[in-house]
């Protein structure tokens, strides 16, 4: 039975990784600034499921921490560049 989970979160991984790389494309070459601002969200989603991938596989807590610290900075973040976008000033 370990076997089989294993095989699947790596298989996750995987697939979470190969995502990350069509979401960087997006944001490298996006259309516009709003193409760009939600493909680095969903970036940084992405990166969140694969540190949650990463401590479920290596059965390690820690990167659960990291995952909600850089949950919190995703947050803020987005909200920053898009209140930038909107006003072109960030305060």
């Amino acid at each position: 039975m370990q076997a089989v989970l294993d095989f699947t979160l790596y298989a996750a991984l995987v697939i979470h990784i190969s995502l990350i790389s069509v979401c960087v494309w997006k944001v490298w070459r996006g259309e516009n600034p709003i193409d760009r601002l939600i493909g680095a969200d969903v970036t940084g989603t992405l990166i969140l499921a694969v540190l949650v991938l990463v401590a479920l596989i290596e059965r390690q807590s820690l990167y659960i921490d990291m995952a909600l610290g850089l949950a919190a900075l995703g947050t803020v973040g987005t909200i920053a560049l898009a209140k930038y976008m909107a006003d072109h000033k960030i305060f």
